[in-house]
């Protein structure tokens, strides 16, 4: 089995600085610059990474946007998380599923026509309200199981949660979430409201917007109480 990978497409101004932030020692980084595109894409359809970094200025030209496409186009990558970065750490939030109509050609002829085809829009995820309720922010450092991964809890309602995570969170995904202290164990059903990649000292991660589904609000509350910020 081939070793999971990340491939990072940037200019080549950008690429050092990116491949730094970007690198991980659970993943493979294979990096190239926006003139390689093609031979990018060869890459991407032959090792169908776990993650697909764009450079955001890249991103937005006719050929990163037809990049984007043929990705999400191809079935073989459904696995494959398309993400646009910045070298400030900003990033992009997207649609999870793909659009319809897409080509899917492989092989280079495939790589060729798609960078040189004309782009369709790229959507940014629609952020669903989990701030039905107060949020409370966090103090200090507290973590929570998210489909049995740990995770850290940023802020909290009686409804939602932001939670930052090294497993992969993807909107409308759903799971079993567990808030876990000397007070008591919580468990519940949760959904992915909005989800989005960031790149940090320590590698990548995930950032999530969780809607709880049918958590018990007076246990969620005391467990708000014992861990808000004063």
């Amino acid at each position: 089995m081939a070793q999971p990978c990340t491939v990072l497409i940037a200019s080549a101004d950008l690429l050092p600085a990116l491949k730094e932030r970007t690198s991980s020692n659970e993943s493979e980084l294979l990096a190239f610059s926006d003139a390689e595109a093609l031979r990018a894409l060869e890459t991407i359809t032959g090792r169908k990474p776990a993650i697909v970094a764009l450079e955001r200025v890249f991103a937005g030209t006719p050929r990163g946007a037809a990049l984007i496409n043929r990705i999400k186009a191809d079935p073989t990558l459904k696995q494959s998380e398309i993400v646009v970065i910045a070298p400030d750490g900003d990033f992009s939030r997207f649609k999870s599923h793909a659009p319809p109509g897409g080509q899917g050609g492989g092989g280079a002829a495939g790589a060729a026509a798609a960078v040189a085809a004309a782009p369709a829009p790229v959507h940014t995820l629609d952020q669903r309200g989990t701030r039905r309720a107060p949020r409370f922010r966090i103090a200090g450092q507290v973590d929570v199981l998210v489909d049995g991964n740990p995770a850290t809890l940023i802020d909290i309602s009686t409804v939602g949660a932001q939670v930052v995570s090294g497993a992969v969170l993807k909107p409308n995904q759903r799971l079993r979430m567990s808030l876990t202290d000397e007070g008591g164990d919580v468990r519940f059903r949760a959904a992915v409201a909005w989800a989005s990649f960031e790149i940090s000292s320590k590698g990548p991660r995930y950032r999530a917007g969780i809607e709880f589904l049918d958590a018990n609000p007076q246990a969620v509350d005391a467990y708000i109480g014992r861990h808000k910020a004063s």
